[in-house]
């Protein structure tokens, strides 16, 4: 795209672009001004605005009558996935299940299905048909599904504030900014919201991995 006088560019969802993206952008009229959002804590941006290479502002008053969302790090527990999603029913909210592996998905939701066997649940990943996805995304927006189990495909762009109960299978394969905007698919009205980070033994993962995941759950806000 050229542009005839291009002065400001805007970019929203700031780690979903390359450094290489955004100086391309840069580069497509003369001395352009730059601005940069994003909800999620990317380790490059934040250093280069510690160090001064790059100004800052900072938002700092959550929209209106939203609630911090309450994040507790666990082991797979039938009792737990059971407890979660009932509670989630019994007051007329839905939840998502994310799983990131499409051969074992299907399983995952059969075990749900047998542990709460009145929730309707749907599946949706990236290897289905383009319709199929669809349908599934639409049931459950609308409200006839009552979990969603999927994969990573769930990261952005969806705003369903009667979804308030997030579980992550196996949380700590997880980058801290994919975790990060998981978690903000839930809590997006005034509902108290529950994100449930699902782990092996605490001896059988990464120190890095502990370390991400002791972040989330001490940083709620």
């Amino acid at each position: 795209v050229a542009f005839h006088d291009l002065a400001l560019a805007v970019v929203d969802e700031q780690h979903r672009f390359g450094v290489r993206q955004r100086a391309e952008l840069s580069r497509k009229g003369n001395a352009v001004d730059l601005l940069v959002m994003t909800a999620t804590p990317i380790p490059r941006t934040l250093h280069m605005s510690l160090t001064g290479l790059r100004e800052i502002s900072l938002i700092e008053t959550p929209p209106k009558d939203r609630l911090a969302i309450e994040t507790v790090v666990a082991p797979w527990s039938d009792e737990l996935i059971q407890t979660a999603i009932q509670f989630e029913l019994r007051r007329g909210g839905q939840v998502y299940l994310v799983h990131n592996r499409v051969e074992s998905i299907t399983a995952i939701a059969a075990r749900v299905r047998e542990l709460v066997p009145d929730a309707r649940v749907g599946v949706g990943h990236g290897q289905m048909t383009d319709e199929g996805l669809e349908q599934v995304m639409l049931a459950f927006m609308e409200g006839r599904l009552d979990v969603l189990v999927a994969t990573t495909i769930v990261e952005n762009g969806l705003d369903v504030p009667n979804a308030n109960t997030l579980i992550v299978h196996r949380a700590d394969a997880f980058g801290l900014s994919q975790l990060y905007q998981l978690r903000g698919r839930v809590g997006r009205s005034d509902v108290p919201a529950y994100a449930y980070l699902l782990i092996p033994a605490k001896h059988e993962i990464s120190e890095d991995a502990r370390r991400r995941l002791q972040a989330l759950e001490d940083f709620s806000e």
